[in-house]
This record gives C-alpha cells, sequence and structure tokens, in this order.
C-alpha cells in the first residue's frame, strides 16, 4: 500500500478480541498449565521463586476472594511496589475480582504520592514497607489522615496473611472487557500528573498484538526490568507472557550485572528494557556477545533510540531490536518495528501501527492530515485509546477529539508505506530564529561522538538568535570532549545541526532527567530558546537505576 496523505487506516487482519485480564490467564492456564508463567529475577539462583500458570491462577484467585473480602468490584487499589511477583499477582487478582489498579511510583515522595491516592480516590494501598531507603509505610501514616477514601493499607510483608482471607467459597464477579483495569498516571512535567484510565479491552489486546508483531508464540521468554508501575512492565512485559503463554523473568530492579546473569542462566527470546538499560549492559565488564544472546528481539523505545545504538545491540546480542512508540493513554504500543524488517527500517523508523490502529500525522495549527515526509502530530485511534482521564472531563475533552482521534502531543512523519520517524513532543519543539528545532535530532547527531554515549537536549532563553546549543558532557577520564568536538560532529553531519552543537562538560546523565528537563526549560523558552544537552562518557560502566520516561504531557 502506497499512502498518498499520513493516514494508515486500521489493519483488521487480526481482530480485537473481547477479553479481559482474568480472561486471558485462565486462557493459559487451561492450555498451558504446566508451562512456567513467572520467575523471580533474584541474584540468588537458589532463590528465584517459579510459578507454573496453573500456580499463577490458583495464587490469583486465592487473592482475588482475599480482595473482595474487603473491597467491592469497581473499587480501586493502589499498588507502591518494586517488580516483587506479589504484584504480577496482585495486578491479575484485580482484574479477576473487577476491582481497579491504581499504579504508583515507588520513587515518589509522601506529597507526591498522596496526590495520586487522592486524585483516584484510592479505597485502598499494598506496598512493601520501604525501598531504597525510602520509608515508604511511614510515608503513606503521614498522610493518611488526609485521604478519606483510603480505608485499608496492606503490607507486602504480610501478604500470605492476606490471601488466607480468600476463602473458597466466595464466588468471582463478571468482568466486562469495557471495565477499567487500571489507572496510571502521567509523569505531570506539565501539571499535576494525570490519571489514564485503561480498560481490559485495551491492554489485553495491545499485549496481544505487540507480541504477536513480535513472532513470540508459547514458551517463550521474556526478561523485563521495566518497573510494573508503567504499562511496559504491567502490560508489555505481565500481559505479553500470559497472551502468549510464555515466562515472564521479573528482577526486582535493573542492574545491568543481575541483568546479563539473568539473560546467561534463563536464555530468554526477548529482552525489554529502555535505552540506557541497553548502554548499562553493553558497557558492563561482563558483558560476552556468545554468552549473553537473545533469541528473537530486544524490546525498546520510550526515549531516544539512536540508529548508532541499534546497529551495537543487534551486533552485540545477535538479535533484531524491535523499537516501539508507545504512550500510556494509548495501553500503550501504536507502532512497533518488526524482527522481519530492513535493518535501516529497524534503525531509523517506529516501524508501522499495530493492527486494528489507525494513525494519522497532522499539522499542529490547522488540524488537516499532512503529505508523507511531512512532521506533524501523531493522531491515533482505535480499540487502544484510554476510557479518558480519571475525574477530569475537560483534559480529556482536550486529549480525544469528538471523532475519537487521542492526539498523542508527539510530533513524527510517516512515509509513503505507513513507516513512522518520531521528531519529539509538540511541548519540546524550539524556535530559533523562526526555525523549528527537533530537540531528538540533535540527539541523534551528537550521539555519533566517540565520547559520548547518551545524550538530552532541552530548550532555554538566548536573548538574540532565540536559540542556540551549548552542550554539557559528562568527562571521559583519559580524553573528555571539548566544545570544538562537538562542533566538528555537527557540522560533519547536517547542514541543519552544524550551528547547534558547541558545548561544556558536566557529569550529568541524561536519560533520568529528561522529560523533566525538556518541559521544565522549554516552557520558560516558549518564544526564544536554547539548548542545553548533557551527556554520559562511553567509559561508564554503570548507569544510576533509570526511571522509564512516562508520557510527557
Amino acid at each position: 500500500m502506497t499512502l498518498s496523505t499520513s493516514y494508515w487506516p486500521a489493519d483488521f487482519s487480526q481482530p480485537v478480541v473481547d477479553l479481559t485480564v482474568g480472561d486471558a490467564l485462565r486462557g493459559a492456564a487451561a492450555q498451558a498449565p504446566d508451562a512456567t508463567a513467572l520467575v523471580e529475577g533474584v541474584a540468588d539462583p537458589a532463590a528465584r521463586r517459579r510459578w507454573s500458570y496453573a500456580e499463577l491462577l490458583e495464587a490469583s484467585e486465592r487473592a482475588a476472594r482475599a480482595l473482595l473480602g474487603r473491597f467491592a468490584p469497581g473499587d480501586r487499589i493502589a499498588v507502591w511496589a518494586n517488580n516483587i511477583p506479589e504484584w504480577v499477582i496482585l495486578e491479575l487478582a484485580a482484574g479477576l475480582a473487577g476491582i481497579t489498579v491504581v499504579t504508583v511510583n515507588p520513587a515518589l515522595r509522601a506529597q507526591e504520592m498522596a496526590y495520586v491516592l487522592g486524585q483516584s480516590q484510592a479505597d485502598g494501598i499494598f506496598l512493601v514497607p520501604a525501598y531504597r531507603a525510602s520509608p515508604m509505610a511511614e510515608m503513606v501514616q503521614q498522610v493518611r489522615g488526609d485521604l478519606p477514601a483510603l480505608r485499608e493499607m496492606v503490607s507486602f510483608a504480610g501478604w500470605e496473611a492476606f490471601c488466607a482471607e480468600g476463602g473458597p467459597d466466595r464466588a468471582l464477579p463478571e468482568v466486562s472487557p469495557d471495565a477499567p483495569a487500571q489507572i496510571q498516571y502521567t509523569s505531570g512535567t506539565t501539571g499535576f500528573p494525570k490519571g489514564a484510565v485503561l480498560h481490559h479491552r485495551g491492554i489485553v489486546n495491545n499485549a496481544r498484538l505487540y507480541t504477536a508483531r513480535l513472532g513470540l508464540g508459547p514458551g517463550s521468554v521474556q526478561l523485563s526490568a521495566m518497573p510494573l508501575f508503567h504499562t511496559a512492565g504491567c502490560v508489555m512485559s505481565v500481559l505479553g507472557a500470559v497472551i502468549t503463554r510464555g515466562t515472564l523473568v521479573l528482577p526486582p530492579y535493573f542492574d545491568p550485572g543481575l541483568m546479563l546473569e539473568l539473560i546467561a542462566a534463563e536464555r530468554p527470546a526477548t529482552v525489554i528494557g529502555v535505552p540506557t538499560m541497553l548502554i548499562g549492559m553493553l558497557d558492563h565488564p561482563g558483558f560476552r556477545p556468545g554468552r549473553h544472546g537473545i533469541g528473537t528481539a530486544v524490546v525498546t523505545g520510550g526515549a531516544v533510540v539512536p540508529p548508532a545504538l541499534v546497529g551495537r545491540v543487534e551486533a552485540g546480542v545477535g538479535a533484531p531490536v524491535s523499537i516501539v512508540f508507545a504512550q500510556t493513554d494509548a495501553s500503550p504500543v501504536i507502532t512497533q518495528t518488526s524482527p522481519q524488517d530492513t535493518a535501516e527500517d529497524r534503525a531509523h523508523t517506529l516501524g508501522r501501527p499495530l493492527p486494528q490502529t489507525e494513525v494519522k500525522i497532522t499539522d499542529p495549527a490547522s488540524g488537516q492530515t499532512v503529505a508523507p515526509g511531512v512532521t506533524g502530530e501523531v493522531c491515533t485511534r482505535g480499540y487502544h485509546v484510554m476510557t479518558g482521564y480519571f475525574r477530569d472531563p475537560g483534559k480529556t475533552a482536550a486529549a480525544i477529539d469528538a471523532d475519537g482521534w487521542l492526539h498523542t502531543g508527539d510530533l513524527a512523519a510517516m512515509d509513503e508505506r505507513g513507516y513512522c520517524q518520531i521528531a519529539g513532543r509538540l511541548k519540546d519543539m524550539i524556535i530559533r530564529g523562526g526555525e523549528n528545532i527537533y530537540p531528538r535530532e540533535i540527539e541523534q547527531v551528537l550521539f555519533g561522538h566517540p565520547a559520548v554515549a547518551d545524550a538530552a537536549v532541552v530548550g532555554v532563553p538566548d536573548a538574540k538568535w532565540g536559540s542556540k546549543s551549548p552542550p554539557s558532557s559528562g568527562p571521559r577520564p583519559a580524553r573528555p570532549p571539548t566544545p570544538a568536538s562537538y562542533s566538528a560532529t555537527a557540522a560533519s553531519t547536517s547542514h541543519r545541526t552544524r550551528h547547534r552543537a558547541t558545548g561544556r562538560c558536566s557529569s550529568s546523565s541524561p536519560s533520568r532527567r529528561r522529560a523533566r528537563s525538556r518541559n521544565s526549560c522549554c516552557r520558560s523558552a516558549s518564544s526564544p530558546a536554547g539548548l542545553i544537552s548533557r551527556y554520559r562518557p562511553k567509559t561508564q560502566t554503570s548507569p544510576p537505576q533509570p526511571h522509564p520516561p512516562h508520557d510527557r504531557r
């Protein structure tokens, strides 16, 4: 199919099925009861708990009955914990019980957590007592008086006692595929976070179609350190394994050495991680291409994925990279490259839309669909679009128009084949002397610098040009990058970037703060703006623990 405009009609070759999270689990247990469903990916191999699908269904139904002893279908429970198997069981149990999961980032501070619990009107919270020196149980107690809806607080330290409340005589309800399964809070870099309400049909089918494009089947092992509070964790990873009757290996947090050990021991078909995670594994002194090969594909996205990194990953692990373009509000995957795509398309595009997914690129000013190759805002429509933002009809109406199109706020171009290339966020776009500048374009160029492992570009005010680019970088011990070398890299790559890169050195790591830095700076530089980019030197082998970026609306 050759497109005359940047509009991709829904591909109906694969159906949308009316399934709930509970239906997906029951189907897996019926078809593959003895297959390994879940592995706790802790460092000690002897301590790695494993569940078959029959055991996972039994544990989830027991927990679902316990939930119904304290909550009713339609209630909302928050989950505040790192990646532990009980998180997965609770997610599946809530799906069986018709209870909505409110995911909470364990890195939040007390007031941030209180906002999520209050705005979602959470009836209960399940949490670990503490994580990484954060006294989570104490923080909940500090704010509980301000949360009148919160009537239950359950520690995962008492998980077995809680599940024992689930008597076998308690019936589980019928749950509609249209019912809310999750409320996922966006990062709120342009204001308070918004709670995207995701329904069962959307997340189950998105996991099904995403894994189908990867070519995963029964028995496929998936290794993912993506946080379960994020759709890449609780949808792509958890439901992706369930829907394929595969195995999810779940480390408690991202650590490059642990990931490499799990690759060697569990032999995964796929590894899911943001670019910072992939760089951390490749840079780790223990990485060995022969020992750490991947069977089917490496899945990445959520941040800039430079072509150079795609090539490095594919050469290192011996498997193609599949880049996903995803947004929480879309359940989350919208477009995805296939392992069967050409090397050029895998490195330089975001692939085509998934089946049953309409996508168009529109002019942000006029709303008209643009011609192929022209940059505009990505809009999508279909089964995967969220129900709306919880208790926020105004922002829902601003995001989803009267015709059902979700306006993502992302800028991209679509070629005549339907393959998309991201340009950045609409709110990140910087104007330099009347010219539109997309931070991602400069990041891609500077990533090619021999001393640069990762990069992020943000806008800052400039009195003369409105925009210039003083990148700052982490120094390399023997030969730190210089401002002149940045300029040379940019000038040798493209005329569009040769005036945009002068620099200074900084030790900041970009990936953890890219979204927040961009939005805070660009908001103050919505007219004249400059650029700052931060780098991590390639010699750094142990990157900070990355927190995958939410959609940065």
